[in-house]
């Protein structure tokens, strides 16, 4: 008597677990510089695909074609970079320009944390994260009037600290 299998198939978690050690390690034989990320990227093809599947098997197979064909056009790019010449390194700065942008840079940091808490926030948002004023005013829970208030007399109070420091 023969038994047939009833079992569901295997969710995509399932096949993902039982599969992705196998599918690194097929890419990184195959040559690829970046096999976790070749595997990955192979699993995230198919998780897209995954309603569109008609057998439930294809998926392994899917997934080992697309490791193969991915490491053979990683390494197809890898191949025609490398015959590429290389364009010079630009010039580094030079040990005494780093060392007087990390004491710039220490200053600024150390004169904008001597504002006052809601400047420091306007400044911050503004100059750091490149926010507009309505975004800041949102952050801040305050008008965009009053926005411009902090900057202005943070960038103040800040401008002077600088002089009085140098």
């Amino acid at each position: 008597m023969t038994v047939l299998s009833t079992a569901a198939p295997p969710s995509f978690a399932e096949l993902f677990a039982a599969h992705h050690l196998s599918m690194v390690r097929l890419a990184g034989l195959l040559g690829a510089d970046d096999p976790e990320d070749i595997a990955q990227e192979a699993f995230a093809r198919l998780h897209a695909r995954w309603s569109r599947l008609r057998d439930d098997g294809a998926a392994v197979a899917y997934v080992r074609s697309t490791v193969c064909n991915m490491t053979r056009n990683r390494l197809r790019h890898l191949r025609l970079v490398r015959l590429r010449p290389l364009a010079p390194p630009p010039a580094a700065p030079s040990s005494e320009h780093v060392v007087i942008v990390a004491e710039e840079h220490r200053e600024l940091l150390a004169a904008l944390d001597r504002l006052p808490r809601r400047q420091r926030e306007a400044l911050v948002l503004r100059y750091w994260l490149d926010l507009s004023e309505r975004e800041i005013a949102d952050a801040m829970g305050v008008s965009p009037g009053s926005v411009k208030t902090h900057t202005s007399r943070g960038l103040s109070a800040l401008g002077r600290t600088l002089r009085e420091d140098s």
